[in-house]
């Protein structure tokens, strides 16, 4: 019977100890965080075109959200921690505006990280990259890339970056209030499995209300 006990004590501390802990495996946002459906439990990627661990995490990234259930909503943000990080921002925004981003999103990482044919801080470089790419017009490009509703959205990602208490990327926010990284779950498979354990803690928050 002694022995029973023992196994079973055991056993509930494996699991305890095995459970993400809050101030380790992750955190809570420095600031809470309005998502932009209530309704659902909303991820956020964090991420720069110029970070190597952003590029890893990429297709393990899009295999995890193409499993993600129905009350969960994924979206990108790119992370502006410093102001040359902001060239990035405008080129993923701009994609956006343009209607390639789905398209060009993954080809533009492989350009930096692989190819080394784009700065990710260059703003020439990533105009003729998104034109060469998209086959638009250079000037359609260009215009979207400095627009107004471009540099608006970059100074919101600015902001919602340091709102977030990140300190790096790749970082993912859940439901506005949980922050989990590559760094502070130890790798990238493992900052997905504590988004997974984050996403149903969510759950559980919006059931009790």
């Amino acid at each position: 019977m002694k022995s029973l006990l023992t196994a079973f004590l055991m056993l509930v501390s494996s699991i305890a100890i095995a459970e993400p802990q809050s101030g380790f495996e992750y955190t809570q946002t420095q600031q809470v965080i309005p998502t932009e459906n209530p309704a659902k439990i909303e991820v956020v990627e964090l991420f720069w075109y110029g970070c190597p661990h952003c590029y890893q995490l990429e297709p393990r990234l899009v295999a995890w959200v193409k499993k993600l259930p129905g009350d969960v909503v994924f979206r990108r943000v790119p992370g502006i921690a410093r102001p040359d990080w902001a060239a990035g921002g405008r080129a993923f925004y701009a994609m956006e505006a343009l209607g390639v981003a789905e398209k060009l999103h993954a080809p533009l990482f492989d350009a930096i990280h692989k190819q080394h044919s784009v700065k990710p801080n260059d703003d020439a470089a990533l105009i003729d990259w998104i034109t060469k790419q998209s086959g638009l017009d250079r000037k359609k490009v260009e215009e979207a890339y400095n627009s107004f509703s471009v540099n608006t959205k970059v100074m919101r990602a600015t902001q919602l970056f340091r709102a977030s208490g990140a300190t790096g990327v790749p970082a993912l926010i859940i439901d506005g209030k949980y922050l989990t990284s590559s760094s502070l779950a130890g790798g990238n498979e493992e900052a997905l499995k504590v988004a997974d354990y984050l996403i149903e803690k969510a759950r559980k928050e919006k059931g009790a209300k």
